[in-house]
């Protein structure tokens, strides 16, 4: 298992980016949390195997059709992520 940290910057608020990201990682079997951010970004932290990250991270580069992704920076994640995806 492996976790890491998304910032998801562009159109990415008020467009279902955080519902759809919830549905691809369930498909992928990840666990994790998708929030807006007050600054208009979208944080998506995510737990799983490196693989189904991995498919996230690419998904994410464009997210749902409603959304524009100007830029999606990967950081490291350390600390426990509960089990589920969940929406803050």
């Amino acid at each position: 298992m492996t976790s890491a940290r998304f910032l998801i910057e562009g159109r990415v608020q008020g467009v279902f980016f955080r519902a759809s990201t919830r549905e691809q990682a369930r498909r992928l079997g990840l666990a994790g949390i998708a929030r807006n951010l007050v600054d208009g970004r979208v944080e998506v932290i995510a737990c799983g195997e490196a693989d189904a990250i991995e498919s996230l991270a690419g998904w994410l580069h464009h997210g749902p059709p409603q959304a524009r992704v100007d830029r999606v920076e990967r950081l490291a994640w350390t600390e426990p992520v509960p089990p589920g995806f969940e929406i803050g």
